[in-house]
């Protein structure tokens, strides 16, 4: 079975495609505007504790699984116990779930990337940009279609042409950038405040919903619980080293999450003087703040595009993994080759994607919970699917398979050191947590409760 399927060709590879997959609109797009609204510090705190404790538990748990039975997430489950079959049906929707409408957003980045190289900063400055634009009947939908088309020819090309290669070329370029502007963003005047709200913790802004946000951020960053880490563990050699190979993946997500919120939150300071009504723009913190902040700045346009490249790599990089993890399930379960199988699935993305897209504006009375297409579609793969599937792989490893089953698996390179900690975490810990999550994200849907 192993020589039959792609693998990637030495672990700097896997880890900087997993990497890859992780590190994504997550970091850019949502860290930033979660720590701006959650307090700065004390949110970023929360988040690196849970990081190297909530994460690094259930990330080396899924690719523990993915190496062991070399199959995507629908086959990996059952071979390791048939009762557990569903569980990789149900992990498998929740990818088919967030791929088109995360082509979608990423056709948003890709669009002002090319405002920004075409010089049009002051346009997309104006208040109403973002709004105008994404509620047009053609221009989203074009760019949605090609940045999906830019995924699906990376993913054709395979693992090792396709994947691997892109990877190996877009991370090195991805850290790089992300240091050079958050360099520039912090010179500029006033940034200092923002620096300090962003690294002093303000413990009188902790609460629970503090914790469960950044839980929440974690899950949607680290690519948990939607078969890609399973996926990508099925690709993992037998010699590499996993715990450590984890723990740089967890390095590199958690490295350019904070360096996002050090490109954006110092310079919305900058031109809001951090302000309430600034820092809690929220999701559009990004694309009709940051437009501001650039006009604003010597050389903008130039660190406009900058930026928007940047984030368009973080956004391919995830959507690839997405899109392979789609292409994986099918070439498993269908024996179809991979060529077909990308054909296939590209068609499924722009059946979903389009009306997504026009979910903005034509079709903007399809609300269901009073939510756009959109913003529906992100409530039940995040809020609902994602902790339902992790709370089910924990109560499958820590009391179905046991957790000797993972442990076994990773101690093939050497023992794992902090066994103890894995057991409590993934047959305790974890499970209450994304109960905690789950019923959060429900309540705050239903609007039961205000954060």
């Amino acid at each position: 079975m192993e020589k039959q399927r792609g693998s990637f060709t030495n672990r700097l590879g896997f880890v900087l495609a997993a990497a890859g997959s992780a590190v994504g609109l997550g970091n850019l797009w949502r860290f930033p505007y979660l720590a701006a609204k959650y307090g700065g510090g004390i949110f970023l705190l929360v988040y690196l504790v849970l990081a190297v404790t909530f994460g690094f538990a259930l990330m080396i748990t899924e690719i523990a699984i993915g190496r062991k039975t070399k199959l995507s997430a629908v086959g990996a489950y059952g071979a390791l116990d048939k009762r557990f079959r569903f569980l990789g049906y149900l992990s498998s929707l929740v990818p088919f779930i967030i791929t088109p409408y995360y082509c979608v957003i990423g056709g948003w980045v890709l669009k002002y990337f090319t405002v920004f190289l075409t010089g049009q900063v002051t346009a997309s400055a104006s208040d109403d940009y973002f709004t105008g634009f994404i509620t047009q009947p053609a221009a989203p939908v074009i760019f949605f279609v090609i940045y999906a088309l830019l995924t699906m020819v990376i993913v054709i090309l395979g693992v090792e042409k396709g994947i691997e290669k892109a990877s190996r070329l877009m991370m090195p370029i991805l850290i790089l950038m992300t240091i050079v502007i958050s360099v520039f963003g912090m010179m500029q005047p006033g940034a200092m405040d923002g620096l300090v709200y962003y690294l002093k913790p303000d413990f009188s802004r902790f609460s629970a919903t503090t914790v469960l946000a950044a839980m929440g951020q974690l899950f949607y960053s680290m690519s948990l619980a939607m078969g890609i880490m399973i996926t990508y563990g099925s690709y993992m050699k037998k010699d590499a080293p996993l715990e450590k190979s984890v723990r740089q993946i967890e390095l590199f997500d958690t490295g350019i999450a904070f360096m996002a919120g050090l490109m954006i939150i110092p310079a919305v300071f900058t031109f809001s003087g951090g302000s309430e009504e600034a820092l809690g723009k929220g999701p559009s913190l990004m694309f009709i703040t940051l437009p501001k902040v650039f006009e604003s700045m010597k050389f903008g346009t130039v660190i406009g595009a900058v930026f928007f490249l940047l984030v368009l790599f973080a956004a391919l990089t995830s959507s690839i993994s997405l899109a392979e993890t789609l292409v994986s399930i099918l070439m498993d379960r269908l024996g179809w080759n991979r060529k077909k199988t990308c054909v296939a699935i590209m068609i499924f993305i722009l059946a979903v994607g389009i009306p997504v897209s026009l979910g903005f504006g034509i079709w903007s009375f399809i609300a269901p919970l009073g939510m756009s297409l959109l913003d529906f579609c992100d409530f039940v793969s995040n809020s609902v699917l994602m902790p339902v599937v992790a709370f089910l792989t924990c109560i499958f490893v820590g009391y179905i398979i046991k957790p000797k089953t993972i442990i076994e698996e990773v101690e093939l390179n050497g023992p794992l050191k902090i066994r103890k900690f894995y057991v409590f975490m993934i047959r305790f810990a974890a499970p209450i947590c994304l109960v905690a999550i789950l019923v959060f994200a429900v309540m705050e849907a239903m609007g039961a409760i205000s954060v």
